[in-house]
């Protein structure tokens, strides 16, 4: 369970930073509201999953989580980023290593 609850906080982190994104074009209360939300909410899911979780671990996790899905991918995939073979090889990695964490948990 606290697995499901890690990879909701990252989904949050996502969402979060994509918001964050929007209010920094936008400046409306709704993109401001929807980021403060969305960090508050995955912060409390890392909090919970570190309930049982070692602290290296769950945060190496959320911190990929967010960094390649938020920061990258959706980056790529919506506000059209470059994507070129050398980018979407080193995210690769990032999402092979949190995978690897994972496994060897």
């Amino acid at each position: 369970m606290e697995w499901i609850i890690l990879v909701v906080a990252g989904l949050f982190e996502m969402f979060a930073v994509m918001m964050m994104n929007q209010w920094h074009h936008t400046k409306t209360k709704e993109s401001l509201l929807l980021m403060i939300a969305s960090f508050a909410v995955s912060f409390i899911c890392l909090a919970v999953a570190l309930e049982t979780l070692p602290m290296s671990l769950a945060y190496a996790i959320w911190t990929g989580i967010g960094a390649a899905g938020g920061g990258a991918l959706i980056g790529i995939m919506i506000y059209n980023e470059p994507k070129n073979a050398k980018r979407i090889f080193f995210l690769s990695l990032i999402i092979i290593a949190v995978i690897g964490l994972k496994v060897l948990d």
